[in-house]
């Protein structure tokens, strides 16, 4: 099994095309992003195939949650993406309605055929461990994007009472998002930093054994994100609004990690 690498386009300045020669140029697999808007789609769609790059989209979901699921994921199929990740419904639905939009959510997914992979993400149905074990549970054939960020900072801790859990999410899950948060927050100011180096570890930890079940189960490739964002995800100091770190050398820093511990995890 190999890993392909994507770059996050979330906090890059520049124009598409300027965005992707730069991520095809540092030997990324593809890009994930929103799809573009109407006036670039096209071009965009061509600079995809001049850089040899592969495309993860990105869909929100808001308002009537599962019209707006099954339209953009219309939109994001036609750009002909390895997978759609989706921020979907909302935290603040009964579970009568978060079950709703997941069974319409479904059909829609078969109706495209196009993998997706529902975000573990805050204000999103997902938002914790417990709600997303139910929805995987009561859904067998739903399949998440991992980003347990966002958990370590809901729980305000390391998920050391959520195993069971964790597990179920683990099993179902079919790309990872790279970002290590920490109890008090969706994101560390660096991976790196020796101050972090408990967290880096946890979340690699649970990487590993994404990856390691992938493997077992015969996948040709794992796709990998880093996606640590700008300013307000970024720490920035006080009174100026300058980030801590630089956004493109962390996702960097985060990406360069996982390819030198993959060869072991997908043993």
């Amino acid at each position: 099994m190999e890993l392909r690498t994507f770059k996050a386009l979330w906090g890059m300045e520049g124009t598409y095309a300027e965005q992707l020669k730069r991520a095809a140029e540092a030997g990324y697999a593809g890009v994930e992003a929103p799809a573009p808007p109407a006036a670039e789609a096209e071009s965009f769609r061509r600079l995809l195939e001049k850089h040899g790059l592969a495309y993860i989209a990105q869909i929100v979901t808001q308002g009537d949650h599962a019209a707006a699921f099954a339209e953009k994921l219309e939109r994001a199929a036609s750009f002909g993406p390895l997978l759609v990740v989706s921020h979907s419904a909302r935290d603040s639905m009964s579970e009568a309605e978060q079950d709703r939009f997941f069974a319409a959510a479904l059909e829609a997914e078969a109706r495209i055929g196009i993998p997706v992979g529902h975000e573990t993400h805050r204000m999103r149905a997902m938002f914790t461990p417990w709600t997303t074990a139910r929805l995987l549970n009561k859904f067998p054939d739903l399949r998440i994007t991992a980003d347990f960020s966002h958990w370590v900072n809901v729980c305000e801790s390391h998920l050391e009472d959520q195993a069971e859990n964790l597990a179920a999410a683990l099993s179902r899950t079919i790309h990872i998002h790279g970002r290590v948060g920490y109890p008090e927050g969706p994101q560390v100011p660096h991976p790196g930093a020796p101050e972090y180096r408990t967290e880096l570890a946890l979340f690699a930890g649970w990487w590993e054994k994404i990856v390691s079940r992938q493997a077992s189960e015969g996948r040709a490739y794992a796709t990998f994100t880093a996606e640590f964002g700008p300013p307000g995800y970024m720490p920035t100091l006080p009174f100026t609004n300058a980030p801590v770190a630089d956004l493109w050398e962390v996702n960097q820093w985060m990406t360069d990690y996982v390819k030198e511990r993959f060869p072991s995890w997908r043993s």
